[in-house]
């Protein structure tokens, strides 16, 4: 092969040199740091590290904290236990308070009195819901109160009310009044303190705008207009008799109309007394015991007739101010 020398350079072309150099060019791999040095280092794998809970208790831990409490519905049978135990919780939560009422309730042997309270508001309940049932059997406590004030004034002996479900409360008179003129007051004293109950009520459903207590004050006006009817068993039929005792069969009439009118178990019983009692006094009227009796002066009788009509006048317009539409 020539050789080329110029400015004492050999220049020798080795072709066959150069061909193993391609060759070892072509079969080199670049190393790791080369491929550092260029850039070219392969992206390592994203790592995921493994969940210490479950996914269901990584979105309990992650959930907003609510600000309601969830509704569970509750069965009809405690449902209805709650109800009917409200009443009885609110009394004995009252009577908790007022532990020296309770005292004075023993001592005054007013056990009864309570008792068949409690029993009445229960009984109420199931018609009317406890806080109505309380505010019924409160008005009757009242307007029994009015009966036993009287009486204690007159000096007459009388025992606590006692309240009979579904018929309302009673006293027991272990006198009776000596004539119609007392008997009569004995009779309107109810009616009267029982209409300043109802009238107590009405005022505090103006003061707040209760629909509740306008409907108690309705009921006790009603209760007490109802029972100055004309007929014995009832506060009327007493005061009649200072009247005249011909206006018993008024009442008996009217008694009558309102069952063909309004059938009532209540006003049926009602009803049966009457007529016997009527029956039992008419009978008796011309005895000596009895003329003593239904003697009453004229000033007495106009007295009885202003505080009986009167009253009867006041009980129908505050019934008229106090009705409430029902809407069911």
């Amino acid at each position: 092969m020539n050789r080329v020398e110029a400015d004492n350079v050999t220049i020798a072309p080795v072709v066959g040199e150069t061909h193993r150099v391609a060759n070892r060019k072509t079969r080199m791999a670049p190393n790791d740091r080369y491929k550092k040095w260029q850039g070219l280092e392969e992206e390592q794998p994203a790592r995921f590290e493994p969940l210490e809970y479950s996914p269901i208790e990584y979105e309990a831990a992650n959930e907003p904290a609510r600000d309601y409490q969830p509704i569970h519905p509750e069965g009809f049978f405690r449902n209805l236990m709650k109800k009917l135990a409200a009443p009885f919780v609110a009394l004995g939560a009252l009577l908790l308070k007022f532990k020296a009422a309770i005292l004075i309730v023993f001592k005054l042997k007013l056990f009864a009195t309570a008792a068949t309270m409690v029993a009445s508001i229960g009984a109420y309940t199931m018609l009317w819901g406890w806080r109505f049932a309380v505010g019924f059997v409160l008005l009757l406590f009242v307007h029994e109160c009015g009966h036993v004030l009287e009486a204690r004034r007159q000096g007459l002996p009388v025992s606590a009310p006692v309240f009979i479900p579904f018929l309302g409360a009673a006293i027991v008179m272990r006198e009776m009044p000596h004539n119609a003129w007392k008997e009569a007051r004995l009779a309107l004293a109810g009616p009267l303190l029982g209409s300043l109950g109802a009238a107590f009520c009405w005022a505090l459903a103006g003061i707040y705008h209760s629909n509740l207590l306008l409907a108690i004050a309705y009921f006790g006006f009603f209760l007490n207009l109802f029972n100055l009817l004309p007929v014995v068993p009832l506060d009327g039929g007493r005061v009649a008799a200072a009247l005249h005792p011909a206006i018993w069969f008024v009442g008996l009439a009217a008694l009558v109309a309102l069952v063909i009118v309004t059938p009532n178990p209540i006003l049926l019983i009602i009803l049966v007394i009457a007529a016997f009692d009527l029956y039992h006094r008419w009978s008796a009227r011309h005895q000596y015991r009895e003329q003593e009796y239904y003697k009453v002066s004229a000033s007495q009788r106009f007295a009885v007739a202003v505080g009986y009509f009167g009253l009867a006048i006041l009980l129908t317009i505050a019934m008229a101010q106090t009705h409430v539409v029902r809407h069911f």
